[in-house]
C-alpha cells in the first residue's frame, strides 16, 4: 500500500510539472511582422512571445528554406517546442553574437547593439568604427576568414548564435558549429535585387535583441528619404546615359538590367545603357560589345577598383576612347574606405540605400542637390 501511495504522489508531481512546463501556450493568435520590400524572409510573432523567422532565400536559387524558432529566456523553461520543426532554437535577447559579413555590422550598429559582437572572420576588411575600436581592444575576435572559419576559436567564445551566409550551404565549419549546438542562422540579404530590399533586413536582426520597434523606425526613416530622393529625381529635365563597370581580365563585368545597382540607376533617373537586360546580376562582355554601346556615354559610375585616370589609362588604352573618360564624368566608391582599407560602399551601402542615392542625383543631376556632400562616390583623380 505505501509503494502505491509513493507511486501515486510522484506521479502526482509529475503531471503538476508537465502542467506546470505547458502552462505557456505556445501559439494562440499570431501576427506576421510588415516586411514590404525584401522578399528573402518573413517573420511571425505570436501572442505567447514566440517569433518566428523564416528564410526563404539564404542563397541564390535555394531549394531549402530555413526556419528559427526564438524564444525569450524568461519563457524558455516553460514553453516545448517540436525541434524538428525548427533549423536552430534560440534563446533571446542575444548576448554573444558572431556574424560573417561586413553587411552585417551596420544593422547591429545602427540597433545600437554592436557591443553584443564577439567574433567576426577577416576583420580587416571591417570600416565601422564602432566596430573597430572594439576590435582594437580586442573584444571581437578575428576569426580567420569566411570559407574556413576557425571553429575552435568560435567554440571559445561560446556564442548563442553565428549568422552567417552561403553560396550554396556547402560550409563545414557551419555543420561543426551545429553539431557542437550553436546555433547557425543564414542570413540572405545579399539575395536582394531592390535597395530597399537590402536595407529591410534589418528587421531580420531585430528580434534576436528585442528591438523590433527601433528597426522599424530606424527602416522608416530610409525608406522615406529613398523615397524622397527618388521622387526628387523624377523632376530632372535631363536623363544622361550612363556606363558601368571595367575589364578584369579580358572580361568587362557590369551590372545586369534587373541588378540592385542598375535600380539605382534607374531611380536617380538615369539612362542606363544595359537597362534592358534582364540579369539580376552582372553582364560579362567583351570590350568591343561595351565600347561600341557605351563610347558616348555622358557619366562612367563604378568603374571597379579604379580610382583615377591615370591607372586606367595605364591598365588598359581603350578606357580613353570613352568620352566619359576623356570629359572626366568618372566616380568610384572604391576610394572611400575605412581606416583599415575596406570599402565602405560593400559594408554600409546596402544598409544607407538613400545615401548611394543622393550621391547618385547629385552627380548626375546636381541642380537638384547641389548642397549634398558625396559620401560614397568620389570622382576620379
Amino acid at each position: 500500500m505505501k509503494k502505491v501511495l509513493l507511486i501515486g504522489l510522484l506521479i502526482f508531481f509529475i503531471s503538476c510539472k508537465e502542467k506546470n512546463r505547458e502552462s505557456v501556450p505556445i501559439s494562440t493568435a499570431s501576427n506576421i511582422s510588415e516586411i514590404n520590400y525584401a522578399s528573402g524572409f518573413s517573420i511571425e510573432k505570436s501572442d505567447s512571445g514566440l517569433t518566428i523567422i523564416k528564410v526563404a532565400s539564404p542563397w541564390p536559387d535555394a531549394k531549402t528554406a530555413f526556419t528559427y524558432a526564438l524564444i525569450p529566456k524568461e519563457k524558455m523553461a516553460a514553453m516545448t517546442l517540436n525541434k524538428d520543426e525548427y533549423d536552430a532554437i534560440i534563446a533571446v535577447p542575444v548576448e554573444r553574437i558572431v556574424v560573417t559579413s561586413t553587411t552585417h555590422i551596420p544593422a547591429l550598429e545602427a540597433l545600437g547593439v554592436v557591443d553584443k559582437l564577439v567574433g567576426f572572420p577577416d576583420t580587416e576588411y571591417v570600416s565601422s568604427q564602432a566596430a573597430r575600436k572594439r576590435i582594437d581592444a580586442r573584444l571581437i575576435k578575428e576569426l580567420g576568414n569566411n570559407e574556413s572559419i576557425n571553429t575552435e576559436m568560435v567554440l571559445q567564445l561560446n556564442p548563442e548564435i553565428v549568422v552567417g551566409f552561403g553560396v550554396d550551404g556547402q560550409n563545414k565549419a557551419y555543420a561543426t558549429l551545429q553539431r557542437a549546438n550553436i546555433p547557425v542562422v543564414y542570413n540572405g540579404d545579399w539575395t536582394e535585387e531592390t535597395p530597399l530590399g537590402k536595407a529591410e533586413w534589418i528587421k531580420f536582426f531585430a528580434p534576436f535583441f528585442n528591438k523590433d520597434v527601433e528597426a522599424d523606425r530606424i527602416f522608416k526613416g530610409i525608406e522615406s528619404a529613398y523615397l524622397e530622393a527618388k521622387e526628387l529625381a523624377e523632376t530632372a529635365k535631363k536623363k544622361p546615359t550612363l556606363l558601368s563597370g571595367a575589364l578584369y581580365k579580358d572580361v568587362w563585368y557590369l551590372p545586369g538590367g534587373k541588378s540592385w545597382a542598375a535600380e539605382f540607376f534607374s531611380d536617380a533617373h538615369a539612362d542606363y545603357l544595359w537597362a534592358a537586360t534582364p540579369e539580376t546580376g552582372s553582364l560579362s562582355l567583351s570590350i568591343e560589345s561595351v565600347l561600341e554601346k557605351g563610347k558616348t556615354a555622358e557619366f562612367w559610375i563604378s568603374p571597379a577598383q579604379f580610382t583615377s585616370y591615370k591607372a586606367m589609362e595605364e591598365a588598359n588604352r581603350h578606357y580613353l576612347e570613352f568620352d566619359a573618360f576623356k570629359n572626366r564624368n568618372s566616380y568610384s566608391f572604391a576610394g572611400t574606405t575605412g581606416e583599415t582599407g575596406g570599402v565602405l560602399y560593400y559594408e554600409l551601402g546596402p544598409q544607407r540605400p538613400d545615401l548611394v542615392l543622393e550621391d547618385l542625383i547629385h552627380i548626375l543631376h546636381p541642380e537638384l542637390l547641389p548642397n549634398h556632400e558625396l559620401f560614397f562616390f568620389k570622382p576620379l583623380d
